[in-house]
């Protein structure tokens, strides 16, 4: 039988936007059958949670960079839009697919759509293929000795590094692309047509200066880290005025790249200058930790909506609007919180150190439900990913599992001067401060007022002071915390 006469094979996106080490496409082109590929932009099935504006914006670079590679290698990329059940059925029929291919999804509402199409298509004698194409190792890999998920972060990291990371798969040379049939073809819609750029306003200009989607980009990107931000990793990565960090966050969000070629070409970097292996093992880690994140979601599916700790479900949190809507746009009065704010605003993405300033700030000193600080990064991170973003807050309020105890409370002030000492990130998204000198730049309310007065700086006015004082702060954020540690007690008793 030619290659021709055989039944077309299916090749569904979602999150692997690229064509080199993706499992499903690897596979359905050794197939030795034409191959159709497509993506579906799902917000209506049930429990599925739709992207945020930032990520929206992301998402539409991503499909056009992924169907450029396609249409150079051979293909073409066809979007649909709605439930993907129905979508994807819709596409099984109008091609006379005999195969579909897709890399595995992790989130409880995306299993149960994976889950019913599998069983469907294969009671119609229609193959499903699934693959790990998201993460080093699937969250049911790796355990302890008693064969249990990992709860702990330092023993799954080391489990996860005395195990092998697969070879990464390359491009498929050339995809036979079928034909899609007009039928078919008359239910698909347009990368515009599904909306994902802003328009009236269009307040991504900053993100777009700021950033390129697309595998080429984050190949790239790979590579300028491994050549120029490597070395001294484990001492930079804190410095939230120095390109320390890979910024590789959103490429693995889309699956623009996958983990494993960032590990085997950080390990590649270590074979040729061993001195790097500190930084690398410090760097590598960050990315067992997205794994980490992700077999807790698999374990704890409701980790981005409820309290992993069932005593924070009675904390006292005190819903102030008001102070949200000043965290929100980075004007609380202390500068490091509010440089982070407004870099999230203006590039859609914040320094990983200051993620965790800016968050216990809101849980603690403003005693702000974590939830409202979760759902406001994923309106406004280009990264917003469902089990980081969800974990990283429960981290910071201690809800989590493996979380910072809640009594560890951040002092902006300090963590300011530590991590910014110079004040280089602050007079870059605070520019109304630039002129203080080092010594005020992390407590403008305690420089003299003739010194304000000469940078034209006037607290209340042109910068705010703080919205809360730090130490009546941190009390109250205690004493919340103690009225959980009475209510348990109580309880007991």
């Amino acid at each position: 039988m030619s290659i021709d006469s055989q039944s077309p094979v299916l090749v569904w996106f979602r999150d692997d936007h690229r064509l080199s080490d993706n499992p499903a496409l690897s596979a359905a082109v050794a197939s030795g059958s034409r191959v159709l590929c497509f993506y579906v932009l799902d917000e209506a099935s049930e429990g599925i949670r739709p992207l945020g504006g930032a990520a929206r914006w992301w998402l539409h670079g991503s499909l056009r960079a992924l169907g450029e590679a396609l249409e150079r290698a051979g293909s073409r990329l066809v979007l649909f839009r709605g439930p993907a059940l129905q979508a994807v059925e819709t596409v099984v029929r109008g091609t006379g697919a005999s195969a579909i291919y897709w890399n595995r999804r992790y989130g409880a509402a995306e299993i149960a759509v994976d889950s019913a199409l599998k069983k469907s298509l294969t009671e119609r004698g229609i193959k499903a293929h699934s693959f790990n194409g998201r993460l080093l190792n699937e969250p049911w890999e790796v355990a302890n000795q008693a064969g249990k998920p990992f709860q702990v972060f330092t023993p799954y990291l080391r489990a996860v590094t005395a195990r092998p990371i697969s070879t990464p798969i390359p491009s498929p040379e050339r995809i036979p692309g079928g034909t899609w049939g007009e039928s078919i073809l008359a239910r698909a819609t347009s990368l515009d047509a599904l909306g994902l750029e802003p328009s009236s306003p269009d307040w991504a200009s900053g993100i777009r200066a700021a950033w390129q989607c697309g595998e080429q980009a984050a190949q790239d990107r790979l590579k300028e880290f491994i050549g120029a931000g490597l070395k001294g990793y484990a001492e930079q990565r804190d410095r939230p005025f120095m390109d320390g960090t890979s910024r590789l966050s959103p490429h693995l969000r889309f699956g623009e790249i996958s983990p494993r070629q960032v590990w085997h070409a950080v390990m590649g970097a270590v074979a040729r200058e061993p001195g790097l292996e500190s930084d690398a093992r410090k760097y590598l880690s960050e990315v067992v930790w997205r794994d980490f994140s992700y077999q807790l979601l698999d374990v704890h599916p409701h980790l981005p909506d409820r309290s992993h700790s069932p005593r924070f479900e009675h904390f006292p949190w005190a819903g102030n609007p008001e102070t949200l809507k000043a965290w929100q746009r980075g004007l609380t009065g202390y500068p490091i919180v509010d440089a982070g704010m407004r870099q999230l605003w203006q590039t859609a993405w914040m320094h990983n150190r200051v993620r965790m300033i800016v968050a216990s700030f809101l849980v603690k000193h403003l005693l702000t439900d974590w939830r409202q600080g979760e759902s406001w990064f994923w309106d406004t991170l280009v990264d917003a990913d469902p089990a980081n973003n969800a974990f990283g807050w429960q981290w910071v309020a201690g809800s989590g599992p493996d979380s910072a105890p809640f009594h560890r409370i951040f002092n902006p002030v300090t963590q300011g001067e530590k991590f910014d000492p110079d004040g280089r990130y602050v007079r870059t998204y605070v520019p109304e401060l630039a002129s203080l000198p080092a010594a005020f730049i992390h407590k403008p309310w305690e420089a003299p007022p003739g010194l304000l007065h000469e940078k034209g700086i006037r607290l209340g006015e042109t910068y705010p002071a703080p919205i809360v004082p730090h130490g009546p702060a941190r009390a109250r954020a205690l004493e919340a915390f103690q009225s959980l540690r009475d209510l348990e007690a109580e309880a007991l008793s």
